[in-house]
């Protein structure tokens, strides 16, 4: 009996303090592009970034950022693919950036549906150009499960960097249990990530800037990680139903999503997929000190789905995931 009133304690508390996510409202209007932002149906307001060619783009690609930044993720590599005829179209997803609620978890549903307002938009735009989805991370699981469920509408391919996959599945039993009762007991509590010892990138310079940008979250609350980990296990579950065809681009020192569940992810694709792997990547690929190597694979890609990429990085890449 003297073990029962703890755990009933314990039970009551965490029904209490269940993980928040935002309330999405009912759609009031048809998703809309104001100039500045995506108005999403229920009328949220996601800042919206453009990186245009000059004349008609060969391409168009919308891209999804990672977990705590927002669409400036891709100026660098928005800048590249305008040069190359490519236009890009970024923005901030809902508790990201300089959304209504940073901070505060949205959910896979309304990520989804607002990835699927935002490529029929950017496909209504430009008709007559190829459309491909660029998802970075966090916006990697949420092109995934896009594409598994149709929702994103004919794509003619997408672009997964370094894809935030790790599903519970892939956790060990105490990372969920601790996951789970911190998301149940205190979801509001925010964790900063330091002293992890973790590198994400090998670029100091670009770290230090994001460090000091007022719009990347430095403190998350827990249950936005739980709704990460959600999405993760959505994402996972998705890549058999996958049929559109995928670039997939990783880190050989990717220490933010792990090998192993990375590897498990690529043999259940069921659909058509190049892979690359940077033996000196890190997670932010994007804005690696190499980012160069990984652009030009990217602007390749889309130029030529089935060529073999200018790095080569995608021929032996099997090996650096087994090390």
């Amino acid at each position: 009996m003297r073990y029962a009133i703890p755990f009933l304690a314990l039970a009551a508390l965490a029904a209490a303090c269940a993980p928040r996510l935002q309330t999405v409202g009912p759609p009031l209007a048809a998703p809309a592009l104001d100039g500045a932002a995506l108005i999403a149906a229920d009328g949220a307001r996601l800042p919206l970034r453009r990186w245009l060619p000059d004349g008609a783009p060969e391409a168009v690609v919308v891209a999804l950022h990672g977990f705590n930044d927002y669409s400036n993720a891709f100026a660098d590599t928005g800048a590249t693919l305008a040069a190359r005829g490519v236009a890009v179209y970024a923005y901030d997803q809902r508790g990201f950036g300089a959304t209504a609620r940073p901070g505060l978890w949205a959910g896979t549903e309304a990520m989804v549906a607002d990835l699927a307002a935002m490529a029929a938009l950017a496909r209504g735009r430009h008709p007559d150009a190829p459309l491909y989805l660029l998802g970075d991370s966090m916006g990697g699981a949420v092109v995934m499960t896009a594409l598994a469920r149709g929702a994103a509408g004919p794509v003619a391919g997408a672009v997964l960097v370094a894809p935030a996959v790790w599903g519970r599945e892939t956790m060990n039993p105490f990372t969920r249990a601790a996951l789970w009762l911190g998301a149940h007991t205190v979801p509001w509590l925010t964790l900063s990530g330091r002293g992890l010892d973790i590198t994400p990138s090998d670029n100091t310079e670009m770290l230090i800037a994001l460090g000091r940008d007022p719009l990347v979250i430095k403190e998350t609350r827990i249950d936005a990680i739980h709704g990460l980990v959600d999405l993760m296990d959505a994402a996972l579950d998705a890549a058999p139903q996958i049929a559109t065809p995928l670039l997939v681009l990783y880190g050989a020192h990717d220490e933010i999503i792990p090998k192993a569940p990375t590897a498990l992810m690529l043999d259940r694709l069921a659909g058509p997929r190049a892979v690359a792997v940077y033996p000196d990547g890190y997670h932010m690929l994007l804005r690696d000190l190499q980012a160069n190597v990984v652009h030009e694979d990217l602007a390749a890609w889309i130029a030529a789905p089935g060529a073999p990429l200018p790095s080569g990085h995608d021929r032996d890449w099997r090996r650096f995931l087994e090390e």
